[in-house]
């Protein structure tokens, strides 16, 4: 029954949040900022009605200057209200062109400045791409899942090349962001609260980098994600395990 309730109340703020951003977005579309308002906004009461401490240890991503990658590892839908309170400012992601059929949703990523890509369309995706790698030098950030899809077992999946390939490409730096591990212990049926932490590590430079550096910058990033997400779930109070 309580489960039932919470997931009815969720709802009914992901609609409402998406009337509200609406008419911000309108206002003002497209603003690099946008997508760190509708977070906030998505994220605050959210959390609340999931019971969730969120615990955010992000030094190293919010004192760098916009302009960077952030790649962080994907669990659930949920990550929207978990991640949404650490977005910084003039910051965008990239997603997949499906999320903009959501409605009121959709709508609010696309007035976030926010980049739709057709991963089917392989022409399509290398254009999205490009037009992504100039909005890093525009002093932006993007915001990527390297997964590339939910994934809420304890060891990451392979990462995907776009997010370090666009990072070379424009000499930005890459901040890895952790979440601990949450998705399989929300227990929406519960008052119980249960703790999360988000932590960004130092950024990993890439300026000189080349393409063929990828496949150890890559590793590099993955090994200091997963090391970091297994010591913060031994750091979690044990009546979250």
């Amino acid at each position: 029954m309580l489960y039932l309730f919470r997931m009815l109340l969720l709802a009914l703020h992901f609609l409402l949040v998406g009337a509200i951003g609406l008419l911000v977005g309108l206002c003002r579309p497209f603003n690099p900022d946008n997508s760190r308002v509708f977070a906030r906004l998505y994220s605050v009461p959210a959390t609340w009605l999931l019971r969730l401490d969120v615990k955010a240890e992000v030094g190293p991503l919010w004192d760098l200057p916009p302009g960077c990658v952030i790649v962080a590892n994907h669990q659930s839908n949920f990550d929207l209200f978990v991640l949404g309170r650490v977005v910084p400012q003039r910051t965008v992601a990239i997603g997949k062109k499906s999320l903009g059929w959501i409605p009121l949703f959709g709508q609010l990523f696309w007035l976030g400045g926010n980049v739709l890509v057709d991963r089917k369309n392989a022409y399509q995706a290398r254009k999205a791409m490009q037009a992504t790698t100039r909005t890093l030098r525009n002093d932006t950030s993007i915001w990527i899942f390297p997964e590339g899809t939910r994934n809420p077992g304890e060891q990451l999946l392979a990462f995907k090349k776009g997010a370090f390939h666009m990072a070379v490409e424009a000499g930005v730096p890459i901040v890895p962001v952790c979440v601990s591990r949450y998705a399989m212990r929300l227990g929406l049926n519960s008052w119980r609260r249960r703790t999360v932490i988000i932590r960004s590590l130092p950024p990993i430079p890439t300026a000189g980098l080349s393409q063929q550096d990828l496949p150890a910058l890559i590793e590099q990033c993955r090994t200091q994600m997963q090391q970091c997400i297994d010591r913060m779930d031994g750091e979690l109070p044990h009546a979250n395990r």
